[in-house]
This record gives structure tokens, C-alpha cells and sequence, in this order.
């Protein structure tokens, strides 16, 4: 009996408890993250091309 209880009230908070975003606030957010995950990206790509190629004038310099 507890979890058609438990059900009741999650459908209960999700209907009438929770504020969902509005269809252009959903898509402004959704460009905000997509833009923050590009920069990131570049950003990782970056740091991994100047390792990659410190690392190999470090190992040209002793093999």
C-alpha cells in the first residue's frame, strides 16, 4: 500500500508541484549548454594538442 502512496504524491508533486520551463526558456538553456560544451571541447583540445606535442619534442630531445 505504501508505494500506490509513494506513486499518488510523485504524480501529485509532478502535476501540480513543479514549475516547468517555458518552451523558449527550454531553448535558451539548451543553447546555453551547448555552447558552454563546444568551448569546453576546444578548450580540452587544445590542452591536449600542446601536450601531444610537448611531449614529443620532449622524448625527440632524448631518443
Amino acid at each position: 500500500m505504501k508505494v500506490a502512496v509513494y506513486f499518488r504524491e510523485v504524480y501529485n508533486e509532478l502535476v501540480h508541484k513543479v514549475s516547468w520551463p517555458s518552451w523558449p526558456e527550454l531553448q535558451s538553456s539548451a543553447i546555453v549548454v551547448m555552447i558552454a560544451s563546444v568551448i569546453i571541447a576546444l578548450g580540452v583540445f587544445v590542452m591536449d594538442f600542446i601536450f601531444r606535442h610537448l611531449m614529443s619534442f620532449i622524448y625527440s630531445i632524448f631518443y
